[in-house]
């Protein structure tokens, strides 16, 4: 049937760098090169998506990537940051959802929903009270977007782009703490 969908997710390792760096250039410039002029957008992506600095993200025992598969096709990817990896709250309690990245081709097709909903679960496996994100104050649609998923604007941030102050607001989910049932040091 042409509505079902199979969708699958891979935990990203460093032989999969290229291809991280690939999506992550491809949909930060599908999404913002509107905004900047072609240089700035240029100096961005060398800086932001770095081979050297992209694996060190990698390799940091406190970041994790996950691929998202729709019908075996690669369709985008999430990071998730937890202690000293974490851009601005650094709270032991929380875990950010630094990326997002869904390709253009596969948008609408609530691939970004399933992304932040592995967020939420790696989360709980964590036993962290919240998840938390930074978001563009001018990118409407993906605010509209984390808000219809439960979150909510706790803060700001500003960041440079090119010549140009932006700001991103800081966006937090709480996370309902569960009963658990442990055997050791792992849930079970």
């Amino acid at each position: 049937m042409e509505n079902e969908k199979k969708i699958r997710f891979e935990k990203c390792h460093l032989e999969k760098l290229d291809d991280i760096i690939e999506i992550g250039k491809d949909t930060y410039f599908d999404t913002f090169s509107k905004y900047c002029s072609e240089e700035v957008m240029k100096d961005y992506l060398e800086k932001a998506f770095d081979v050297d600095k992209i694996r060190e993200e990698i390799m940091n025992k406190d970041s994790s990537f996950f691929f998202i598969y729709l019908n075996e096709e690669l369709s985008g990817y999430l990071k998730l940051n937890i202690n000293e990896a974490q851009c601005d709250l650094r709270d032991e309690n929380g875990l950010e959802i630094e990326r997002i990245y869904v390709k253009e081709g596969y948008k609408g097709k609530g691939l970004g929903s399933r992304l932040i909903n592995l967020g939420i679960e790696k989360a709980k496996e964590y036993e962290k009270e919240f998840v938390w994100l930074g978001v563009w104050e001018k990118n409407k649609a993906g605010i509209e977007f984390y808000n219809k998923n439960g979150f909510y604007e706790i803060g700001m941030h500003s960041f440079r782009m090119g010549d140009e102050i932006q700001n991103d607001y800081i966006m937090k989910k709480d996370i309902k703490k569960e009963n658990r049932i442990y055997n050791g040091n792992f849930p079970i």
